[in-house]
Parts: structure tokens; C-alpha cells; sequence
């Protein structure tokens, strides 16, 4: 028997698992970001949380959560889009399809909802970037991110 994989809208009471496949996830290559301080990555995740507009969805492959995209819901000129802040699939899932099928399964949910645009920044040297191209997304030359550290 096959399992169909679904989405949902995630609420506070799935924190506990997104916070350890959040830090299973980023702790190891290609990301290696230092997540051990537990409290830091609470905080993050509450900043990504709880703001206005909060959309949370979790890929599920029957009852088992396998990823989750975090992010929220952005008002613009040009209409309303979902703003992704992290997106995430568990590693032993990674490669393998669930990405593709998890964003043709948010697409679906968001245009119910009068969505009309997913946007999300990446690094260019990491495999996420090229994944984002070769599933329907548009670089934007016009963007430049800027960061001064001190």
C-alpha cells in the first residue's frame, strides 16, 4: 500500500518536532550552522512564529512529519504571496522527491487561498539554489542582500 503524502497547517504543538529536524537538518553538511544553543534556536524559531500573518505547513508522509516550511503571509503591490522564511525536509527523505512534491502540494493550498506567489531567499552555493531553479523559480537580478556585521 502506497502512503499519500499531505500537507497541513502546523500550530504551536508541533514546535517540539520542528525544532529537532530544524537542528538534525541545518547542524549538518552542506549547512553546518552551529544550532546547540538551544535557547538561540527557540528565539529564532518564535521570530519566525510569531508575527503577523504566520503560515506554518508540514509535509506529512502518513502520520510522520517529514518537512515544514515556515513562513508568512505578505501583503504587496502586486498582490499577496507567501513569504518562506525556512523550508526543511528530513535529511532521510532529502533527495528523493518530497521537496518537488511538497511545493506542488503548498502551491495548490496557497491558490485556494487567493495566494498568488511564493517568495524565499537562498545562498547560491548550496543545493538548495539550484533545486529552486529547476522546479519553476525566477532568480531576481534586481535583489541584492546586504549584511554589516561588527
Amino acid at each position: 500500500m502506497t502512503v499519500k503524502r499531505t500537507i497541513k497547517e502546523l500550530d504551536g504543538s508541533y514546535m517540539h518536532d520542528i525544532r529537532q529536524m530544524f537542528k538534525e537538518v541545518f547542524s549538518a553538511p552542506p549547512w553546518n550552522e552551529d544550532w546547540s544553543d538551544e535557547e538561540q534556536l527557540e528565539n529564532y524559531l518564535k521570530d519566525l512564529t510569531e508575527v503577523r500573518n504566520p503560515l506554518v505547513f508540514g509535509l506529512f508522509d502518513g502520520e510522520d512529519l517529514i518537512g515544514f516550511s515556515i513562513g508568512r503571509i505578505k501583503h504587496w503591490c502586486g498582490g499577496t504571496e507567501y513569504y518562506i522564511e525556512e523550508l526543511c525536509i528530513r535529511k532521510d527523505y532529502q533527495g528523493k522527491g518530497y521537496g518537488r512534491e511538497f511545493f506542488s502540494l503548498m502551491e495548490t493550498e496557497l491558490k485556494k487561498r487567493n495566494l498568488h506567489s511564493i517568495y524565499l531567499t537562498t545562498e547560491r552555493g548550496m543545493p538548495a539554489y539550484e533545486f529552486y531553479k529547476k522546479i519553476g523559480f525566477t532568480e531576481l537580478p534586481v535583489i541584492a542582500a546586504f549584511v554589516k556585521e561588527f
